[in-house]
C-alpha cells in the first residue's frame, strides 16, 4: 500500500523552497490543480518547474507565476499566459523553451534512466545553440539531456491503493512520463479504489513509480470555451 494523504497540504509537505518539480498536464487538461493550489497556499518559492506550459493567468501554474513562486520554467509553450510573457520580457523569470516532442522525450528518457539522446528537432535553430551537434547517416542531430526532478505531480482519474493509475482520455498527455521521471511522485486522483479493482491492461502508470496519493475533485476549468452559434 502507498501512503494515502488526508490533505493536499500533507501530500506536498516535504517540498521546500528551491525544489525542482515536474508537473503533468497539457493546457488545463490533466493538471494536478489541487496540488498546485497547495503549493500556492504554502508559498513555496524559487521553484524550477518543468511542464508543457504554465497554465493560464487565473489557473494552474499561472497562479504560482502571479505570486512569483517560480524561478525557472522549462516548457514548450507560452500560450495564453500574459503574466508569463510579462515576466519573461522583464527578466523576472528564467525560461528554457524546448520543442514539444523533445520535451516529452527528455522526460521519458529521464524516467527510463537514459541520460541523453540525439534528435533532429531544433538543428540549425537557437534551440541547438551551445549543444553538441553530430552527424548520423548524412543528417545532423542535436544532443539533448534527459529531465528528472525532485518531485513529480500528476493527476489521474482513478488509482488503487497500491498506486496504480489510470488517466482519463486526453488527460493522459504528459502524466505517465512525468510520473516516471520524479524521485518522489505524488498523484492526485479523483477516485481511489481497492487493490485488484483496476484492470491490469488498463493501467497507464504502474505503482512502482508512485510514492504518495491524495484524493481530490477536479474543478473542470476550460482554457478557452468555444460554443456553436
Amino acid at each position: 500500500m502507498k501512503t494515502i494523504c488526508t490533505s493536499f497540504i500533507e501530500a506536498i509537505n516535504d517540498i521546500q523552497d528551491g525544489a525542482t518539480i515536474l508537473v503533468g498536464g497539457f493546457g488545463l487538461v490533466g493538471i494536478p490543480e489541487n496540488l498546485i493550489l497547495a503549493l500556492m497556499e504554502r508559498d513555496i518559492k524559487d521553484l524550477t518547474v518543468i511542464s508543457n506550459n504554465c497554465g493560464v493567468d487565473e489557473w494552474g501554474l499561472g497562479l504560482l507565476l502571479q505570486r512569483h513562486q517560480i524561478k525557472k520554467m522549462i516548457g514548450s509553450y507560452v500560450g495564453e499566459n500574459k503574466e508569463f510573457e510579462r515576466q519573461v520580457l522583464s527578466g523576472e523569470l528564467e525560461v528554457e523553451l524546448t520543442p514539444q516532442g523533445t520535451l516529452a522525450e527528455r522526460i521519458r528518457a529521464g524516467g527510463a534512466g537514459i541520460p541523453a539522446f540525439f534528435t533532429p528537432a531544433g538543428v540549425g535553430t537557437p534551440v541547438a545553440e551551445g549543444k553538441e551537434v553530430r552527424e548520423f547517416d548524412g543528417k545532423q542531430y542535436v544532443l539533448e539531456h534527459a529531465i528528472t526532478a525532485d518531485f513529480s505531480l500528476v493527476r489521474a482519474s482513478k488509482g488503487d491503493k497500491m498506486g496504480n493509475l489510470i488517466y482519463n482520455k486526453t488527460a493522459r498527455n504528459f502524466n505517465p512520463g512525468v510520473a516516471a521521471a520524479g524521485k518522489i511522485t505524488i498523484a492526485e486522483v479523483e477516485e481511489l479504489v481497492e487493490i485488484g479493482e483496476l484492470n491490469p491492461d488498463h493501467i497507464h502508470t504502474p505503482s512502482i513509480y508512485v510514492q504518495r496519493m491524495v484524493v481530490g475533485k477536479q474543478h473542470k476549468k476550460i482554457e478557452r470555451l468555444t460554443v456553436s452559434k
